[in-house]
Order: structure tokens, then C-alpha cells, then sequence
């Protein structure tokens, strides 16, 4: 296998009258990671989606190797080289290494010879620079082996060119820079070149060695990693947009400051009927953030459930401001416990229902939102939506617009003007920002800051230990439905948090300063 490259000229793709990409030429040198950077909606995904034939390109010419070719299909993509690791695994979890990299052949005989396959698959593994038993099951599998068997069916495959989608949002810190590592090996190596779509300036700097950047569809830049740094790279992605500043300032944590969430010894159970949530024990106090790091599937889902009233709970205590709280609507009125979740417009909205109409989800039925009787004021509701609209830079500022036709960031911002509209006790904040864009990212993390510099207390899950280590106070682990590690977020070692997220270090029988009750306390 040797490496390919790659040359656009001149992409463009249409969506009714709307332009998605305009004349976007870039060039992916044979045995290269080139990093491609933008805003949501900057035409990343429709350029890669034009690669790998799931939706062609309308215009514009693509080279492999200098040779023109027209990619319609993924059956096209796929015979030429080309192949895509998805943001999510594609594996299938109950079946074996083995198995599945037999599946992503497509075609296979009614009857498999596994005598032969065993030993066509070992003679690839033994070529590979890194190993999986083929015999293992996939459910058993870390998220790290996981990803890495992603690769291996495209290696298997025999794919030359590589596309990535954020290849790194479900892997610990340490998983994170080991498949990067071996992704750039290969490519170095000029076994495969890599086109690799991220949000994070880190593994840009540390493992591209080109990158370029999408505006509004168009291409605003491109130069070797080694020549820019992140705040070049911010300026090309936003342009003239500014950015939402975080408080350069924050008030320390008083230890006395009164508890605004306590649980104690929750036990949550999952779809399946086991146990998600395992005797969890943890206090938010008043201006703080706590925030949960872990990798996805251990129990935050349904810890963030159980809170909000999605998911009954099993057994265990849930107290805010010292009151016992079972998340009914009354009780998250009263206490004024709020929600910022993941996917908002999933988890949050209504989306045939208008931005205004959204925003009084909470309130429709208060006094002031009511005309005599139970009859809604449908004026009172649009001028309050024109108030928070205007507050929280939602866009395009119309409240009557339907939800679901605005983007991801403007979502997440309708629904934190709804959630923050008034003085919060307690924000629960799950992927707060995931998949939004850079400016989107800014303002929403800058307001739950916020709310913590105002006294509120805010528990954070997130599977992007970055943002942890930047807005929470305390840092807790959790794995398998316990949190078995917690620290300051100021003295917080990224190699440590991630032996705790994989499983690989003991759960800690301290606990920090008193504020964390650990499940064996």
C-alpha cells in the first residue's frame, strides 16, 4: 500500500438555493495528516461527503494522484482507496475483531472458510503496527481499541486515503494521543494520507502537518502546521466575528458556601436493567463548577436523566438547597434547577414549535404569561422571546421562526436564554457544547461562568476533558456508574484523569477537602 494524494478544484455543491461550498481547491499531499478546520456550516462535511460519494460534488474536478476521477457513490470512493472513520463507531459490538473486519468487506460467500480468513487475518495483523486478538469480543474492547479497530477495517480494506471525523471526541487523553500518533506513523511511513476533520488547535499543532480552513463555504486559508499557531487559525475560522471573553477573574470557592446539589449514594439502572448509576455520591456547593469527566457509556446519560426527571431512580437521595428533589416541574420551579443537555434540540425543544414558544416551555403557565383564565398571552410570550433573543445573541433574531430551522449554536443559546432566564440555584450542563462551533462554543461557555460568578451551582458533564480542566473548580471521574477519582481542577494531571477514565488506576478512598463523598466513604 502506498499513500495518495489528493487535489480538489473548483468544489462546489448546491442545496436547493442555498451554496454550501464555492469553489474550494485544496491539496492533500501522499503521506501527509492534513487538519481541515471550520465553523459548523463552513462546508467541511459537504467537501468530505463529496470525497466519499454519499453526496456528490455539483461542480468542480477531483484528482488521486493527478488523475481525474468522478466519485458518485461510496462504491466509487471505496474502489479507488478512499475511506472514512466516523465520529461514532461503526463496529458491530457482539460479535469479534475477527468478524467485523470480515463484515466490512460487504460481500462475503454463504459459507466462510475460517480456517483460511483466521490465517489471511493473522497474516494482515502481523503487517499491522499495532495488534488486536482477533478472537475478542467488541463489547469488551476499550474505547481506544475500538477506534483503533476502525482503522484496521479501513487498512484492511486496503484504503490509501483516510478521512477522520473528529476521531478523538469518545477517547481518554492518553487513547487520544496514541491513535494519533499511530495514524501519523502510518502516514509518515507513506502508507496512508490522512484528511482529518477537528475542533481542537491541540491535535492540529501536535499531529497535522498541513491544515486548512473553511469559511461560509469557501477556503479563507491554508499553510503547513509548523508556520501558524491557534490564534492564526481562530482568526481565519471567524474572520471579523468577535468572541464571546470568559471572565479573566474568578472568585474562589468558599467552603462554607451552602450545598446547591447533593446526591447521595444513587443507584440509576440503564435501558437493559442493569445498574447505570452505582451508589454515586457528589456535592456541588454555591459558585461552583463541578465537572464529571468520563468516557461516554459509563452512567453520565443516565445520571443527567435521573436529575431531570427523565429516569427514575432506583435507590439513593438527590437534595437541592437541603430539600429533598425528586425533578418533578414544580420542585424545578420552586428550587430553580435548569438544564443545559446535549443536542438541546432533541432533548429540550420542540422543534416544529417556534423560537418563542420554546422559550416559555418553562413558564407558559405563570401569571404573567397567561391571560384570564388559563388562555396564553401569545404577546406577552413574543416579547419576552425578543428580550432574550436580543440578550443571548440568537440568530436570526426572529421569534417566530420554527426551532428546528436554526443551527446548532443558535439552539443551544435559545435554550440557555430559557434555562437562564432568571437567577439559576442549580445549572446541569451535559456536552454542552458539543459539535457547535467555535463562536458558539465561546459564548455559551463564558455565560455557564457566568452563572457560577452569580452563585449558582453547576454540575458540567463532559467528554471533552478540555473544557473540564477550563471552567470546573473540582474535576470528578466516572467509571462504571462510580465516581472513582476527584481533584482541583488548578492541580489536575491529564495523565492521571485518564488512567481513572480507561479503568487503569484504583478509585481513591480520600476524598478532596470534604466536598466529594466517593462511593466507598
Amino acid at each position: 500500500m502506498t499513500a495518495l494524494s489528493l487535489e480538489t478544484f473548483g468544489a462546489g455543491k448546491s442545496f436547493g438555493d442555498f451554496r454550501a461550498l464555492e469553489d474550494v481547491s485544496i491539496q492533500v499531499a501522499a503521506g501527509t495528516v492534513h487538519a481541515l478546520l471550520g465553523e459548523n456550516g463552513a462546508g467541511k462535511s459537504t467537501l468530505v461527503k463529496g470525497l466519499i460519494g454519499y453526496s456528490p460534488l455539483d461542480q468542480g474536478r477531483i484528482l488521486l494522484d493527478g488523475i481525474e476521477h468522478a466519485i458518485s457513490s461510496p462504491r466509487d470512493a471505496h474502489a479507488l482507496g478512499i475511506g472514512m472513520v466516523y465520529q461514532h463507531f461503526t463496529v458491530a459490538p457482539g460479535l469479534t475483531v475477527a468478524e467485523n473486519l470480515l463484515l466490512a468487506r460487504g460481500h462475503l460467500p454463504w459459507g466462510i472458510s475460517w480456517v483460511k480468513e483466521r490465517a489471511t487475518l493473522d497474516a494482515f495483523m502481523n503487517t499491522m503496527p499495532f495488534r488486536l486478538a482477533l478472537g475478542s469480543t467488541v463489547s469488551g474492547l476499550s474505547a481506544g481499541e475500538k477506534q483503533k479497530l476502525e482503522l484496521l477495517k479501513q487498512l484492511y480494506l486496503e484504503h490509501r486515503f483516510l478521512i477522520l471525523d473528529e476521531p478523538t471526541s469518545v477517547l481518554t487523553p492518553q487513547e487520544s494521543e496514541e491513535v494519533l500518533g499511530l495514524v501519523r506513523d502510518l502516514a509518515h511511513r507513506s502508507e496512508l494520507t490522512v484528511l482529518m476533520i477537528t475542533h481542537k488547535f491541540k491535535e492540529v499543532m501536535s499531529f497535522a502537518d498541513e491544515v486548512t480552513v473553511l469559511r461560509k463555504g469557501k477556503l479563507v486559508g491554508h499553510t503547513k502546521v509548523e508556520h501558524t499557531n491557534p490564534d492564526e487559525l481562530a482568526k481565519w475560522m471567524m474572520g471579523e466575528t468577535r468572541i464571546a471573553a470568559a471572565p479573566k477573574t474568578r472568585s474562589p470557592v468558599k467552603d462554607k458556601a451552602p450545598i446547591g446539589l447533593e446526591i447521595l449514594r444513587l443507584c440509576v439502572a440503564s435501558d437493559r436493567g442493569t445498574t447505570a448509576v452505582n451508589e454515586l455520591s457528589l456535592k456541588v456547593r454555591r459558585g461552583e463548577i463541578v465537572g464529571v469527566a468520563g468516557i461516554s457509556g459509563n452512567g453520565q446519560k443516565e445520571l443527567i436523566e435521573a436529575l431531570l426527571g427523565q429516569r427514575r431512580f432506583l435507590s439513593g437521595k438527590i437534595s437541592v438547597n437541603g430539600v429533598p428533589y425528586r425533578a418533578t416541574r414544580n420542585e424545578m420551579l420552586q428550587q430553580k434547577v435548569f438544564s443545559l443537555p446535549e443536542e438541546p434540540l432533541h432533548n429540550a425543544c420542540i422543534a416544529g414549535m417556534s423560537v418563542a414558544e420554546n422559550m416559555a416551555l418553562r413558564n407558559f403557565d405563570s401569571p404573567e404569561m397567561r391571560r384570564p383564565g388559563w388562555r396564553i398571552n401569545r404577546t406577552a410570550i413574543r416579547i419576552r422571546a425578543q428580550k432574550l433573543i436580543a440578550a443571548f445573541n440568537v440568530s436570526p433574531a426572529f421569534p417566530d421562526r420554527p426551532i428546528g430551522t436554526l443551527s446548532g449554536g443558535n439552539v443551544q443559546r435559545a435554550v440557555l436564554a430559557r434555562e437562564l432566564a432568571e437567577f439559576a440555584t442549580v445549572l446541569i450542563a451535559a456536552n454542552p457544547v458539543f459539535g457547535l462551533d467555535f463562536s458558539a462554543v465561546s459564548d455559551i461557555q463564558a455565560r455557564i461562568l457566568a452563572a457560577r460568578e452569580q452563585g449558582t451551582a453547576v454540575l458540567l458533564v463532559s467528554e471533552d476533558l478540555d473544557e473540564l480542566l477550563e471552567l470546573a473548580d473540582t474535576v470528578l471521574v466516572m467509571t462504571n456508574g462510580r465516581i472513582v477519582y476527584a481533584v482541583d481542577a488548578r492541580s489536575a494531571d491529564r495523565t492521571t484523569i485518564g488512567r481513572y477514565m480507561g479503568g487503569h488506576a484504583s478509585s481513591p478512598r480520600a476524598s478532596l477537602g470534604g466536598m466529594v463523598q466517593h462511593d466507598d466513604a
